[in-house]
């Protein structure tokens, strides 16, 4: 979708962005700014565009749809795989639906790839044809990760070279995009496309929060879903009988509570397992955060020190 230079820059002038690891407070940061900016909160996390999980990804709840606009939270049905390139896609469409127009943007979120592509722009990859994204997955489920990441090898080496044996989805993605192109996924890559946030422009905030405070958060907050209703989210997500390599069906707290529900654990076991898979997952986000978000981003410890950075 085209967007013109001025309309683009009109609708994202002075957007704010909010990145952090899980629990760190983005989301009470991006209400009171909303609030006080009159703003409109844009997704920008990967797990949190899905449906029915609705407690287990800490989505706004109604009333905090109540108090402001959100923008791509909970519309994407579990049985599909969402991509960095479609939420860029969204947020163009956001732009050209006036949907942020005259409202203060603000991304927040923490899926540190869809900031990159906001701020540094995303490279244009080929539409992969259903039969052969759906022949890859189901190679993915009978063999596993590390022989296709061989297969990848020996067709394409520089991203096999880029990419951990074990991660089967950025595996199953370069040889969609080799398969159907013909042409090295690293080469797509290097091909990027404009950015939609200019950093001279916007407020770019990262929260690092005190490891230990945080992990009281994570402990405490995955309590709270299991008491609003996580297990039935999850017997819910399960009904739908989707293949375990969908994305939804790794979203943390899922294998834990299916342990419950299917009587192999107890509720306080899948506690201490979800809440210590969730502090390892925040580590891996503050560790991205910390290599890849340059000077231009404003660290801040907790959400208090927020107010004196914007403009």
């Amino acid at each position: 979708m085209e967007i013109a230079e001025a309309d683009r820059r009109e609708a994202l002038g002075g957007a704010i962005l909010i990145a952090g690891p899980t629990a760190s407070g983005k989301s009470a940061l991006a209400l009171r700014l909303a609030a006080e900016l009159d703003g409109v909160i844009v997704n920008t996390d990967s797990m949190q565009v899905y449906s029915v999980l609705d407690r287990l990804t800490a989505r706004p709840r109604p009333e905090d749809l109540l108090r402001a606009p959100h923008e791509l939270y909970g519309h994407v049905h579990p049985s599909e795989v969402y991509s960095t390139g479609r939420w860029l896609r969204e947020v163009r469409e956001l732009i050209a639906t006036d949907a942020l127009r005259d409202r203060r943007p603000i991304f927040t979120g923490g899926t540190g790839l869809y900031f990159k592509a906001l701020t540094e722009g995303l490279a244009r990859m080929p539409d992969i044809p259903a039969e052969v994204r759906e022949g890859w997955r189901a190679r993915l489920a009978a063999e596993g990760a590390p022989a296709l990441h061989q297969v990848l090898t020996e067709r394409d080496l520089r991203a096999a070279a880029r990419i951990r044996p074990s991660d089967g989805q950025r595996i199953v993605r370069a040889l969609e995009v080799f398969s159907t192109s013909g042409r090295s996924i690293v080469d797509w890559q290097a091909d990027r496309g404009e950015a939609l946030v200019s950093s001279e422009r916007a407020t770019m905030i990262v929260i690092e929060p005190d490891r230990a405070e945080l992990a009281a958060r994570i402990e405490r907050r995955f309590a709270a879903m299991i008491e609003e209703g996580a297990i039935a989210e999850v017997e819910a997500l399960l009904a739908l009988d989707l293949p375990d390599s969908m994305p939804a069906m790794k979203a943390i707290g899922v294998a834990e509570l299916r342990a419950v529900i299917e009587g192999r654990a107890s509720e306080d076991e899948a506690l201490e397992k979800a809440a210590a898979a969730t502090r390892q997952y925040a580590k891996r986000q503050s560790t991205w955060f910390r290599n890849q978000f340059g000077p231009e981003w404003r660290r801040i410890s907790d959400i208090s020190a927020a107010q004196g950075l914007l403009p």
